[in-house]
């Protein structure tokens, strides 16, 4: 039988990579609701600053962003950049669904037909090489 292009500890690293980035970039999305949004110009505001640096949601987010980034260390450890940067793509099809489940995001139909492209093209990246 031929050996799989993605083991299932390479599958659940990659999950537990799209999984800990999507919680990140939540935790940022309510952060910001509740801050009031941020722009540009709020960078030479310090008490805007201060505000964002200690803000328990935008600093949950980067302490997930940081576990992230040692999850992806492992990732690149063990599998082709080729593979695991596409499965990374994961992350768009689940915070779309984010979006419309805990944001109650409207999504129009030509983003859910993005989904599904990206869905395919996971799967295409995951097949076996054909000799």
């Amino acid at each position: 039988m031929p050996k799989p292009v993605l083991a299932w500890d390479s599958l659940l690293l990659i999950l537990t990579n799209v999984v800990l980035l999507l919680s990140g970039q939540t935790l940022w999305k309510v952060g910001l609701q509740k801050l009031g949004g941020f722009s540009l110009s709020s960078l030479s505001n310090l008490s805007s600053l201060s505000a964002f640096a200690f803000s328990p949601w935008i600093m949950g987010g980067l302490a997930l962003y940081v576990i992230a980034t040692g999850v992806w260390f492992a990732i690149l450890s063990r599998m082709d950049f080729s593979l695991a940067y596409p499965l990374q793509s994961l992350a768009f099809v689940f915070g779309v669904f984010l979006g419309w489940l805990v944001f109650q995001e409207t999504v129009p139909w030509t983003r859910w037909a993005g989904v599904a492209v990206i869905v395919f093209g996971v799967y295409l990246v995951s097949l076996p090489a054909r000799p």
